[in-house]
């Protein structure tokens, strides 16, 4: 386990990770992380040696870790379909509950991200990772194959961050909508056929009156056809 955060260093992430949100990488600077949070001006380098590029990654890392959490437990959940409409449902509940001004504050990094700062880039990057690998391990344990998971997974929270980022311009929920409709039904079609794939057993019968020349072969130890009794 790390070191306990102190109050004023959690609330700090806790607040650039909501401002990243809203503002995007950018609009985050350490003085309105301080306004949000309430913490000592002191407080910012003595729990940030790093500056505001460590106060962004941290947050970034925040935010990563806390859909990442929900997304694990959705995949204990019997039902992947179901598990991804909650993820689905839970965009939806941050843009209306914000009134489209709260995005994603990985996107609102990712998009930002420059050569002369790669360090929120690469963040970034992990934490689409681990979202992709967490839905992936999904949809493999209900019997996808791995590649057909790790797509699907890449195609699910790239689905979301577009959507995300297309209902704040549009100040409407409708392409979340759409894009949440659209991969229910492709994933109960992948899992449909999975299902219908699976080889079934299935029982021969044979008529007590006519039985094969081949089945009154193989019914012998060697093989060999029956003696003829003399």
């Amino acid at each position: 386990m790390g070191p306990r955060k102190s109050g004023s260093r959690e609330r700090m992430v806790l607040s650039a990770a909501a401002l990243l949100r809203e503002y995007g990488a950018g609009g985050t600077s350490v003085d309105k992380v301080l306004a949000h949070s309430g913490a000592p001006r002191g407080s910012v380098y003595h729990h940030f040696p790093g500056g505001r590029a460590q106060l962004i990654d941290e947050a970034v890392a925040h935010a990563g870790d806390f859909v990442a959490g929900l997304i694990d437990a959705a995949a204990r959940a019997d039902d992947p379909v179901a598990a991804v409409d909650a993820f689905f449902a839970l965009w939806r509940e941050q843009l209306v509950g914000s009134d489209f001004r709260a995005g994603c504050p990985i996107v609102a990094v990712a998009v930002e991200a420059n050569d002369e700062a790669p360090g929120p880039a690469r963040s970034a990057a992990a934490v689409f990772g681990r979202w992709q690998q967490a839905l992936a391990a999904l949809f493999v344990r209900h019997g996808l194959s791995e590649e057909r998971g790790r797509r699907l997974g890449a195609f699910v929270i790239a689905a979301v961050e577009g959507a995300v980022v297309m209902c704040r311009a549009e100040r409407s929920t409708a392409p979340l909508d759409a894009a949440a409709a659209e991969i229910h039904e492709l994933l109960a079609h992948a899992l449909r056929q999975k299902e219908s794939s699976c080889p079934r057993s299935t029982v021969r019968t044979t008529s007590s009156s006519s039985t094969s020349e081949t089945e009154r072969t193989a019914s012998t130890p060697t093989g060999s056809p029956p003696s003829t009794p003399r």
